[in-house]
């Protein structure tokens, strides 16, 4: 048994993501959103990264979220299979191209509305907390060829005429928010994040911070709109956490290791503290980054700050300012890290650090004085179903037993977390890769990673587990 205690009106959950599940991808008005150019394949990291050929989908490639696993057709089976797990919370997001096909249209898609209350009306039937992320790696391709996505400040007006419509319409059914997901990846993966496609030539930096100063002005408008319409709801900001790790003691890589969390701590900073902090100012100011403003843009960001804080932990980063150690790299959420001796990896090459999440908890926490909430941890791993028809994913439920269990000692540290919904509950599709063998979880889907496979569900060992994890409040993780 257990030291600590989480609260009694924890949120235990699930996350997912539209783009990675619902597929249906042209059904019922919705338009092209910026996942839908996103293939399989090498060519997937370049689009990534913002180099894009074209905006529609290219023939003989294979577009993974086009069909994804189907929770658009299939959601009330999913949600009764999450049910009995005893879900408190269902973390989703909604496609924006559902809402507004092309981004700037004048009147919303009332079918996509309806699909969304729909969804909400199965969750709050089941008593599950809808817990609603607005922009997930999601931006409607029209606005990324029309206006250049983030980097046109007409996107802060379409994006705020998005969020008000959903906020309106959803008010008495969703009461936790999130602006953007993993904000912070707009630095990493600017197409993923943000829609930006670079041109030859392009300042990028400049690019990616312009669109990061919209996305957080947007952001703020979201968080002012959500107080007006509900009063009583809470809208959070979500960051891709993890700590990073000094390599040595050497001040060099201290400093080293400050600056690279400081990369990501700097968009909650300003959407939590509501100010641009003097090291991002240094930063601009050696790095020729002129950010232009709107005379109100300061006071909005000072005045509307989140009420929480939302982050995903899956692995601890480490660095160094050594050329030679440099050379050990392994993988992590897209965060570049070298080897940690001192840690397992996952399948992927991720770092396995359950101590590294009560830090990082901890490290949020002391810094920004709000609640948290961990919308997102898993392992993503590849599962085999035996000749018994059975997935005995041990190695999932001991990822997941020590990470909850680092959370317990977070909890008991002090740090105030509002739930956990643990990253693809059902497995879905990878943001990465676009993969469907890395998978995450409690709830197998029959498809592979060419798009072939039944979509039957079949429930794994760790679906049996985590309904004892939720029954007991974090109490039985045996």
């Amino acid at each position: 048994m257990s030291t600590y205690q989480f609260p009694g009106h924890f949120l235990w959950g699930g996350a997912i993501a539209a783009n990675q599940t619902e597929g249906a991808y042209l059904e019922d008005g919705k338009g092209l959103t910026l996942v839908d150019l996103l293939p399989t394949g090498k060519k997937r990291w370049d689009v990534m990264l913002g180099k894009l050929d074209q905006f529609t989908p290219l023939e003989g490639e294979f577009y993974p979220s086009h069909e994804a696993i189907d929770f658009y057709h299939r959601y009330k089976e999913d949600i009764a299979l999450f049910a009995e797990m005893g879900f408190k919370a269902l973390r989703v997001s909604i496609a924006w191209a559902r809402i507004f096909p092309n981004g700037d249209d004048l009147v919303p898609n009332e079918a996509g509305l309806q699909f969304y209350d729909d969804l909400f009306n199965e969750l709050r039937k089941h008593g599950i907390e809808p817990v609603v992320t607005i922009a997930h790696f999601d931006v409607p391709v029209n606005l990324i060829e029309k206006y250049g996505s983030w980097r046109d400040r007409k996107l802060v007006g379409f994006f705020e005429t998005y969020a008000k419509t959903i906020l309106k319409r959803y008010k008495d059914k969703v009461k936790y928010w999130m602006t953007f997901n993993e904000i912070n990846m707009l630095l990493h993966l600017p197409f993923v994040g943000a829609g930006l496609v670079f041109e030859d030539g392009e300042d990028q930096k400049q690019t990616k911070y312009q669109a990061a100063h919209h996305q957080l002005v947007a952001s703020s408008l979201a968080v002012k709109a959500c107080h007006e319409i509900n009063p009583d709801a809470k809208i959070g900001c979500m960051l891709a956490a993890g700590m990073t790790y000094s390599y040595t003691c050497n001040p060099n890589d201290v400093m080293d290791a400050m600056e690279k969390d400081r990369e990501s701590f700097f968009f909650i900073d300003v959407q939590s503290r509501g100010a641009y902090p003097g090291y991002a100012k240094r930063f601009f100011k050696e790095n020729n980054i002129a950010i232009k403003m709107e005379a109100e843009d300061e006071a909005l960001l000072k005045t509307h700050t989140v009420d929480y804080i939302g982050f995903s932990y899956y692995a601890s980063r480490a660095t160094s300012t050594d050329p030679e150690v440099l050379k050990n790299q392994t993988a992590g959420n897209v965060f570049g890290s070298i080897e940690n001796p001192y840690l397992e990896k996952s399948e992927w090459g991720w770092t396995i650090d359950p101590k590294g999440f009560r830090i990082t908890a901890n490290q949020l926490y002391d810094r920004y004085q709000k609640p948290l909430f961990v919308v997102e941890n898993g392992l993503g791993a590849i599962d085999e179903v035996n000749a018994e028809g059975e997935v005995s994913d041990d190695y999932r439920i001991e990822y997941l037993r020590k990470h909850i269990d680092a959370m317990g000692e977070a909890i008991e540290d002090g740090v105030e977390i509002i739930g956990y919904t643990s990253w693809g509950p059902i497995d879905i599709v990878s943001a990465s890769t676009g993969e469907m063998k890395k998978r995450y979880g409690y709830i197998y889907v029959d498809k592979d990673n060419e798009g072939n496979g039944s979509l039957k569900r079949l429930k794994k060992k760790s679906f049996h587990w985590y309904k004892q994890a939720i029954e007991s409040n974090g109490q039985n993780l045996d």
